[in-house]
Parts: structure tokens; sequence; C-alpha cells
């Protein structure tokens, strides 16, 4: 055991505008953050097309990645001044909370829809897999990367050590909500971290909070609940991000079709054929996927290249609001049209849909992540959070859902050709909206 857990010679600080400093200790820590694993993620940005609406939000999955760990490790030695940890179980943390993210893909929620990829099998593969992190971890002991993956993959048997990195209230939600709203320069994201932090409480399956403070977690709650419908959920993101899946779309149709591209797209070959490698998926991130966007730009089919164009130079698509029950009576319609006007539907006809339930309380057999918040009452019981507070008893288990119908407006005001037929599709398109 003599040496396993190494503290540097002299502590490294990173420069943070969220947290102010970084503070790394542990030897382990500073060979993780240096790996090629880890370092990819600097090339992926935290908030995927976010940047198009925000344009600050350039921020990548590596500062994020660092922000999670700086807060689990105030966590831990919180929980350390009140209880005696094993060491080992300290660094499990430590590593969960930095390499919880490791395993993103460039533009991850819209890249994972497409490709029927998952970011935490990935993250578990690259843990797991023939990866520098890999040999790194394997210098606490051979166990120590599963104990890791176990953690992300929420099996790990110290259900406080998982409830410290995925629960309704975590170190990852508490650093993405005030980086998020740092970045975008939004004022929703903030909230009394420190706070929170000083009345944090373990105990063996959670965290727990001290009843004193359950204003901070309140504001917490209310500020999850701004930062989706104002910045995560906003219309114009989504906009680009329909863009960016038909293209992937289109680029994978046109593969299997046998289309020769000009450039061929070596980098998704095994992603359009199903069959993709842990060393192929390192090989992604964002500007890749940029590069090839670029190249597409010059393709002879007009679908990709319209699509890339649009995204590229921020040729948006349009939107209406959408009422599912009556929009379906009109989508026959619609489809119709859009066919006779020589639009492909496929790709210029999109309905979104987004949905958040901000908090909720435990509900038999649904997933683990909804356990309730629990307050530490002064006489020792505890009490769910919804049953103390007004506030989040007001949306607790509340789902809100918003549609959207997105389209290219450009093309249906150029009447040059089927002008009659763009009217119509316009006239049913505002009354859809209202």
């Amino acid at each position: 055991m003599t040496g396993q857990f190494k503290k540097l010679s002299e502590e490294k600080v990173f420069k943070d505008p969220v947290h102010r400093y970084i503070h790394v200790r542990d030897e382990l820590i500073w060979k993780l953050i240096g790996t090629r694993e880890f370092q990819r993620l600097r090339r992926i940005r935290q908030l995927g097309t976010t940047y198009v609406t925000f344009h600050g939000a350039e921020h990548t999955r590596f500062n994020h990645s660092l922000g999670v760990y700086e807060i689990m490790r105030r966590m831990v030695k919180n929980i350390e001044e009140k209880e005696d940890w094993d060491p080992e179980e300290r660094l499990v943390c430590l590593s969960a909370a930095l390499l919880h993210d490791v395993g993103h893909g460039p533009y991850s929620h819209s890249f994972e829809k497409v490709f029927h990829t998952d970011h935490e099998h990935w993250t578990r593969e690259i843990i797991l897999g023939d990866t520098q992190i890999n040999s790194v971890l394997r210098e606490i002991s051979d166990a120590f990367p599963k104990k890791v993956a176990d953690v992300i993959g929420k099996t790990y048997d110290n259900k406080l050590v998982v409830s410290l990195i995925s629960s309704q209230i975590d170190a990852d939600r508490m650093d993405y909500l005030q980086r998020d709203a740092f970045y975008t320069g939004v004022s929703y994201g903030h909230f009394d971290m420190e706070r929170i932090l000083r009345v944090m409480r373990p105990t063996e399956d959670q965290a727990v909070f001290k009843q004193s403070g359950m204003h901070a977690v309140e504001d917490y709650i209310m500020s999850r609940y701004q930062m989706y419908w104002q910045v995560y959920f906003h219309p114009v993101t989504r906009s680009s991000e329909v863009i960016l899946s038909k293209i992937l779309h289109r680029a994978k149709h046109l593969y299997q079709e046998g289309y020769k591209f000009k450039l061929e797209p070596l980098h998704f070959n095994s992603l359009f054929e199903e069959s993709i490698t842990l060393k192929d998926y390192l090989k992604l991130d964002e500007s890749v996927i940029m590069y090839y966007f670029q190249m597409w730009q010059e393709e002879d089919d007009p679908i990709l290249k319209d699509l890339c164009d649009r995204f590229m130079d921020r040729r948006l698509f349009k939107y209406v609001e959408c009422d599912p029950s009556t929009q379906m009576k009109i989508w026959p319609e619609l489809l119709q049209l859009f066919k006779e006007a020589e639009i492909d539907p496929r790709y210029y006809l999109v309905i979104d849909s987004s949905s958040d339930l901000p908090y909720d309380f435990y509900r038999g057999g649904e997933e683990e992540e909804r356990l309730p918040i629990h307050l530490l009452m002064p006489a020792g019981d505890l009490r769910e959070l919804s049953r103390e507070s007004d506030v989040v008893e007001a949306i607790s288990g509340k789902k809100r859902t918003d549609h959207k119908l997105y389209f290219p407006k450009d093309f249906l005001e150029d009447q040059t050709t089927h002008a009659e037929i763009k009217k119509k599709i316009l006239q049913l398109l505002m009354n859809q909206g209202g």
C-alpha cells in the first residue's frame, strides 16, 4: 500500500473563473489530467451548439470536469472532518468526479441521438480499456479502475459516493449551473454553493442538508429550473441542433446509399457502419466535425451542402410553437405540400420537443437518480425537501414539455418556383404558431 496515495511535492493550482482556484494535491489526479483522453476534452464544448445563441458559451468539458473535481474535493474534505474515510475511497470520489464526462463525444447529445451512442458507456470503456487513464488508475490497484467506473455507472457499493456525483443535488450539477451561467452571461444559474456545502451532512446512502440551509437548496432548485428553460432549451440553440442532427443523418444516409464523397469521411466510416471502436471514438472531437462540415459545403449533394452552409453561416431554421394534438391533423398535408414544393420534409420539417422535471421525490420503479433531497431536522429526523418547502412543493413532480416545429422559412419565401404551394405552407405554419 505504501506509495499508492502520493502527494505532489508542491500543490498545483488552476485559475478558474467560477471557483477562483482549483487545487490539485494528489499525484494521481495530476497524472489523470495529463492523459491524452482527458486533454481531448479541451476540444469538446460543454454546451454543444449553445454558442450560436450565447456567444460566450465556448467553455469546454475540460473546464467543467476540473470544476466538478474541485467541488468534490471540497465535499470530501467536509466529510473527512466528520468521519474517518479510507484514503482509497477519497481517491475514488475525486477520480470519478474528474472523469465523469471523459466519454462525451463532439456535440454530445445530438451526436448520441444520431449514432445511438451513450457517453456514460464510453466513459466506462475509457476507464476500463487500453488507455492512458486506465494505466494511471491501475497505479493505485488493479481493481481501482472498476471502482471508478462503477461510481459513474451508479453501481458502486458505497451509495453516498454515488450520490455525490449523481443525484438531484451533486457536484456535477452544482458546477455546470454556475459555469454555464457565467459563460452565457445570464444570472439564472447562480446560487449559494458555499452555504450548501456548509450544511451538507453525510449519511450511509446519500448526503443530506441541515434544515437551516433549506433556502439555499431552494435557490439551487429554482436556478436549475430557470437555466433549463432560458438557456439549455433555448429555441435558437435547438434550431442549430436540429440542423446539426440532419447533417449527420444526411451524411450517414448518403454513405449507406454508396454516394461518393469528394472527401472520404474516414472519421465517420465506423460510425456509419455501426462498428466504432474505442480507438476510433477517441479520434473524434469538434475540430474534426467542423472540418468535415466545412468540406461538405462543397459537396454535390444539394441537401448536405445546404445544411452545412446553414450550420457554418448560422442560417438557422425558423420555428413556430406546436401543439401535438392539433399538429397531427395538419402533418400529412404539410408533408405532402413540402414534397410538392420539392423540399425534402425528412430534413426540412422537424418537430423538436424538450422536457424537464426540475425536482421529484422518489416513485417506486423509477430512476434511482430521483431519490429525493432530504433535510436534516433539528431533532435529528429526515424530511423530504418538498414537505418543508412550499417553493419546491409547487414544482415537484411536474414535468414541463415544450414543442416547436422547425422549417426553412427562406426556402418558403423564395417563391420563384412553386409559389402557390409555398404560400399555402407558410399559411399553415403561421396558423399553427398562433
